[in-house]
């Protein structure tokens, strides 16, 4: 009697990118693991994605969700989704990758191999430099306040060993139906970025341990959804930022946090910011403009923070313009 194969639900989420996203269903179809679904869910796309993907793979399911609910806002559809569907492993996969094919038997080996690991990393690597390591896994810095990932920008190679740590990329993260089923959904104030690293700790916290899985291979295009470039990202990376302290750290590492590291940087930040528009003032440049606009950006990440003001960001930061 040949053994069950545990049933996979891959989750892709889509946000105007038809093209990424059909790029990765191509690289989908060479999955050597037989028992998985591929989950579409579009984000409130503006194109005509959700006719080009239906036209393309009218075997795929897609739940549209009308709005852009975010990163974690529309994965947790698609969440919910493949747990009515008896999902027992559910892959967070971001549409502007392609997998090895052997990718899901990778993630399947490391969660027998590491069983009280509940969720798994795959090795996430440079789309366009196809030999590097773009993501395996992060540490938390208590010193800066930030996440540190000491894999990134090292060169492949087939030795990286299987290893807990505090939190995976959600570019490519596998996790057990225990898990949200044990601690809930992803935090959907967070939008973008910091949401995984959320998700992890509170797993962790319920004893559930986070492993990188270094044998399933995935090249990442690398923030093909930030469309407002380096304004866009930094909005989100203060907002988020700021929100993960308060929810993760001890009421004595936070005090020590923003005394030592939050407030200085949040004050050097404002400080560049009135800087560079008084210089601007005087002598423009389409280089100052586009940094005063980043400066910007953060300077309002951190205001809507303090006045909780959640969901998606500013029109402007997304036109990138003042």
């Amino acid at each position: 009697m040949s053994k069950r194969l545990a049933k996979i639900v891959i989750i892709l989420l889509n946000w105007n990118g038809k093209k990424d996203t059909l790029e990765c269903l191509a690289s989908l179809t060479h999955m050597t693991y037989p028992n998985f679904q591929i989950l579409i869910v579009d984000n409130g796309s503006k194109d005509d994605s959700v006719a080009v993907l239906r036209q393309a793979h009218p075997h795929i399911p897609i739940l549209e969700t009308g709005t852009n609910l975010g990163f974690a806002g529309g994965n947790n559809v698609g969440i919910e989704w493949a747990l009515r569907h008896h999902a027992e492993w559910i892959f967070l996969l971001n549409n502007d990758t392609i997998t090895a094919p052997d990718c899901l038997d990778a993630l399947m080996r490391a969660a027998q191999e590491q069983p009280r690991a509940k969720i798994l990393g795959a090795k996430i690597l440079r789309y366009h430099q196809p030999d590097i390591v773009d993501h395996l896994g992060g540490f938390w810095n208590p010193q800066i306040g930030e996440f540190e990932s000491p894999d990134a920008g090292h060169p492949d190679h087939p030795y990286y060993p299987m290893r807990e740590v505090d939190y995976v990329c959600g570019a490519a993260l596998f996790m057990h139906r225990s898990v949200p089923e044990t601690i809930g959904l992803l935090e959907p104030k967070f939008f973008l970025f910091w949401e995984e690293s959320d998700f992890c700790y509170r797993a962790k916290r319920a004893g559930l341990q986070v492993w990188t899985a270094p044998e399933a291979k995935v090249w990442h295009k690398v923030s093909s959804s930030f469309t407002g470039g380096k304004p866009h990202m930094h909005y989100f990376w203060w907002r988020s930022r700021l929100l993960w302290i308060e929810r993760n750290c001890t009421p004595d590492e936070k005090k020590r946090l923003f005394r030592t590291v939050i407030a200085p940087e949040i004050a050097k930040l404002v400080r560049h910011y009135l800087l560079k528009t008084c210089a601007n003032l005087f002598a423009s440049s389409e280089k100052r403009q586009a940094h005063a606009r980043r400066l910007k950006a953060g300077c309002t990440g951190i205001f809507h923070y303090y006045r909780r003001q959640f969901g998606n960001c500013p029109d402007w930061i997304l036109s990138n313009k003042p």
